[in-house]
């Protein structure tokens, strides 16, 4: 069976892993999540990133930092991970869902301006498969009605938006490292922090409400309760992991760009009214987190799926409409919306992983070209 997802190991975890236990500090906030959180402010120009145990940590760390409070409102799409919509909601949040682009999944930047009331407080767009939305339009509204931006950019590592590198243009942005992202440590997680107002506040949350991170520099004498907080923060042992990945990402990027590339040159080729192939926006740079078909019906995509399952390749659907979910259900009827359905009908990932060879490749094509 070809798998949907296998988790690359570079060879140096076990290592890093070994350095930080010998170390004899295998809590939080040591000598490998200084360098994770260093590495990625220098080289994508975060202001101030803090590493977490996963991207709906940094999500709910979001939702803490903007005082999200009963009653206020959160525009999010409906195609997209439950943490999205979770974290805000958990602070008594409305979630108010937004439909997807017609040409790609994320969020219909054209519908957002309509979905905005005097209760709107926060704005999350999803990089979908790494894909930016385009974030001057977003961030032209956040301006008019004084709003804030949290990137859900979960998907988007080594990803940019004319130039610039995703989850670093809003507010907020919050990053995976769960062990289906293109750098992984198993679960694990980011929040950049860009607008310098939250960089104090977010520390003292990360660390349980308390200001231990000041004390443990010598900015005070003693550390003690003064906000909100949670545990956020991830062991050593979980750092000292991402950092294998982090010193690899290069070679990682290169080699899921190329089996990304041998997807759609050879699809494009089969191409039918079977089905049609990612949109990359001219905005929008390809990270290769993700590769997709979207079948021209439900039916289709069936059809397809059975015929990988039997030919031992495993290809997934993905989300569920979050506004026709069970739970959500229970608190507002949901409306259709139209894009996120067909989506949510006929969207299908195929495999994609860093020991996917060329003629797996080949056979995963073969079969879809077959179907």
């Amino acid at each position: 069976m070809i798998p949907f997802n296998k988790p690359h190991i570079t060879g140096k975890e076990v290592h890093y892993i070994y350095d930080a236990v010998a170390s004899g500090k295998i809590s939080g906030n040591g000598k490998y999540t200084k360098k994770c959180q260093s590495f990625f402010e220098e080289t994508w120009s975060f202001k101030k990133t803090l590493m977490t145990t996963s991207c709906t940590d940094a999500l709910e760390m979001a939702a803490l930092l903007l005082d999200i409070k009963p009653g206020d409102e959160v525009i999010v799409p409906a195609y997209t991970f439950v943490s999205t919509a979770l974290a805000f909601v958990r602070q008594g949040a409305k979630i108010v869902f937004a439909d997807s682009r017609p040409d790609h999944p994320g969020i219909d930047e054209s519908e957002i301006e309509k979905l905005i009331t005097p209760r709107t407080k926060v704005i999350v767009p999803v990089h979908y498969a790494g894909v930016a939305c385009d974030m001057d339009k977003i961030m032209e509204l956040a301006d008019k009605y004084k709003l804030w931006v949290v990137e859900d950019a979960a998907q988007s590592i080594d990803a940019k938006y004319k130039g610039r590198p995703l989850g670093s243009i809003g507010h907020l942005g919050c990053f995976s490292f769960h062990e289906t992202k293109n750098i992984q440590c198993g679960e694990g997680g980011m929040l950049a922090i860009n607008d310098e107002r939250f960089m104090k506040r977010a520390e003292i949350i990360w660390e349980k409400g308390t200001n231990r991170a000041e004390f443990f520099r010598g900015e005070v004498n003693k550390y003690g309760w003064v906000d909100i907080g949670s545990s956020f923060l991830p062991s050593e042992v979980i750092s000292a992991f991402l950092w294998a990945q982090i010193e690899d990402y290069k070679n990682i990027q290169e080699k899921r760009k190329a089996i990304w590339a041998y997807y759609y040159d050879t699809l494009f080729n089969y191409q039918t009214n079977k089905f049609s192939l990612p949109v990359i926006p001219d905005y929008a740079t390809n990270n290769a987190h993700m590769f997709y078909i979207i079948c021209n019906s439900e039916a289709e995509r069936i059809r397809i799926t059975g015929n990988l399952k039997t030919n031992d390749v495993l290809a997934v659907t993905h989300y569920l409409a979050l506004n026709k979910s069970k739970f959500y259900s229970k608190i507002e009827s949901p409306k259709d919306l139209v894009n996120c359905d067909r989506y949510e009908s006929c969207l299908l990932r195929l495999p994609l992983y860093f020991d996917l060879d060329n003629s797996n490749l080949q056979r995963i094509c073969k079969v879809i070209n077959q179907s």
